[in-house]
C-alpha cells in the first residue's frame, strides 16, 4: 500500500500529471510537459522513457523553435472515446483514439425535435456502426462526449428548456446514452462542445480565454475561462441569445422582447427575405447569396452581424476575452459577417477590452461540436487506465498497456 507523502505516491502523482498533460494536449514537447506540469526536465524525462517503455504513449522526433525535439502522445492503441453531436436536423458521430486522431466520423439527417427515442436509437445504431468499421476493440472505449441543442442542468443532468427539444422534455441524455452504449457518457450543450472543440483542434488554438458564437435555431455561447469551459453553477453560462436589445421587439420564445436571438437566428431572419427569396431558404443559402453578391441576403447578413457584435461587446465589458470565434454556417459568410461585428464591438465594448479582442471564424465548421464532444470524453477520462490497467481497455498487469 501506497503511503501519502512517500516515494512511490509521489512517483504515481507525477506519472499521472505527465499523462493527463499530454491526453489533453494531443502531443506534446517534453519542453512542453515541463512547463505545463511544473515538473523538472530530467523528471519529465525519466517518466517519458518509463511510460514509453510500458506502450502508453508515443515519441517522434520534432522541432521546436527550429531545434530538436521529441513530441510526446499517448499511444494510439490505448483506447478510443467517442463523440455524438445532436443538432436540430442532423446527427453526427465520431470515434478517435488518445493521440486525438479522428478514426471515423459520419453524418445524417436528423430531426431531433421528433422524439427523443427516436434520436437515441439512432445515435446508438450510427456508434455501433462505427465501431465496427473501424475494427478497433470495443472494450477499448473510454467514454463518450454528447452534445444537445439545449441547456442542461449541471446537478440532475437533465436537458432544462423543453421550449427548445419539445420532444427531450425531463430526459437525462447522458443518463439513457450510457445505458444503451454500456460506457460512460458525458453531455454538455452544443456551444460549450464547439468552443471546446475551436480550442483544442481549431481558431481557439494557443489562447486560453475565447467565447465561440453559435448562431442557429437558436444563438448560444460556449465560454473558455482560463482554459476551461465555464457553465455557471446551473449550466445555463453563456445564453447570449437571450441579452435584450430592444425591450418593445419581437417576443421570443423565452418569453422576453427584443433578445438578441430575435434579430439573429434563422427563425427569425428567413421570413425577412421569403417574400424576394421563396420559403425554402436556409441559412447555409443566404450566406451562399450573399458571397455571390445577392443585395438582400448582404443585408440581412451584415445586420444580424451587428447585432451579434452588440452582444459580443457585453461580453467583452464583462468578460474580456482575448478571442471570439464565430460558429454556425453564418461564419461562412467570412468579413460579410465579422466586419459588422468588429463594428459593433468597437462602437459598444470598452476600447482597452476592444483592442485586445480578435473575431475569427470557426476553422472546423460543422464538425466543431463533435469534435468538441471527442474532446470532452478526454478530458473527463482518468488515468489509471493508462497506468494500471483498470478501466475501459483493460489489460493485464503483465502485459505491457495497451500495445
Amino acid at each position: 500500500m501506497e503511503t501519502p507523502g512517500s516515494q512511490s505516491s509521489l512517483h504515481r502523482a507525477n506519472l499521472e500529471r505527465v499523462v493527463r498533460a499530454v491526453r489533453l494536449a494531443g502531443s506534446l514537447t517534453q519542453a512542453e510537459i515541463a512547463r505545463t506540469t511544473g515538473l523538472s526536465a530530467a523528471t519529465v524525462s525519466n517518466i517519458v522513457r518509463e511510460l514509453k517503455d510500458g506502450g502508453t504513449v508515443e515519441v517522434t522526433p520534432t522541432s521546436a523553435g527550429g531545434r530538436r525535439a521529441r513530441s510526446v502522445s499517448l499511444s494510439g492503441d490505448a483506447g478510443i472515446v467517442i463523440g455524438v453531436d445532436f443538432g436540430h436536423t442532423h446527427l453526427r458521430v465520431a470515434v478517435g483514439n488518445l493521440a486525438h486522431q479522428v478514426l471515423a466520423e459520419e453524418s445524417e439527417p436528423l430531426d431531433v425535435d421528433a422524439s427523443a427515442a427516436q434520436g437515441f436509437d439512432r445515435a446508438e445504431e450510427l456508434v455501433e456502426r462505427l465501431i465496427v468499421a473501424t475494427g478497433v476493440d470495443r472494450a477499448k472505449v473510454a467514454g463518450v462526449g454528447l452534445g444537445v441543442p439545449g441547456p442542461i442542468d449541471v446537478e440532475s443532468g437533465t436537458l432544462g428548456s423543453t421550449s427548445i427539444l419539445p420532444g427531450w422534455s425531463g430526459t437525462k441524455p447522458a443518463e439513457e446514452l450510457a445505458r444503451r452504449l454500456g460506457v460512460p457518457v458525458h453531455v454538455d450543450n452544443d456551444a460549450n462542445l464547439g468552443a471546446l472543440g475551436e480550442l483544442v483542434w481549431g481558431s481557439g488554438r494557443g489562447v486560453k480565454d475565447l467565447a465561440y458564437i453559435k448562431v442557429a435555431s437558436g444563438v448560444g455561447a460556449g465560454l473558455v475561462i482560463s482554459g476551461k469551459i465555464y457553465r455557471g453553477p446551473g449550466g445555463t453560462a453563456g445564453e447570449i441569445g437571450h441579452i435584450t436589445l430592444d425591450e418593445s421587439g419581437p417576443v421570443c420564445r423565452c418569453g422576453n422582447r427584443g433578445c438578441l436571438e430575435t434579430f439573429t437566428a434563422a427563425r427569425y431572419v428567413l421570413p425577412l427575405l421569403q417574400s424576394s427569396h421563396g420559403t425554402d431558404l436556409t441559412m447555409e443559402k443566404v450566406v451562399r447569396l450573399a458571397r455571390d453578391g445577392d443585395p438582400g441576403c448582404r443585408r440581412v447578413v451584415a445586420d444580424v452581424g451587428r447585432h451579434i457584435g452588440s452582444g459580443v461587446a457585453n461580453l467583452c465589458n464583462l468578460l474580456n476575452p482575448s478571442r471570439v470565434v464565430l460558429g454556425g454556417d453564418l461564419a461562412e459568410a467570412g468579413e460579410l459577417v465579422l466586419g459588422p461585428i468588429r463594428e459593433s464591438v468597437g462602437r459598444y465594448a470598452i476600447p482597452s477590452a476592444g483592442r485586445q479582442l480578435s473575431v475569427l471564424p470557426g476553422a472546423l465548421g460543422g464538425r466543431a461540436e463533435v469534435l468538441g464532444a471527442l474532446a470532452l470524453a478526454l478530458s473527463e477520462m482518468g488515468d489509471s487506465m493508462l497506468l494500471d490497467g483498470s478501466g475501459a481497455g483493460a489489460v493485464p498487469a503483465s502485459t505491457p498497456a495497451f500495445t
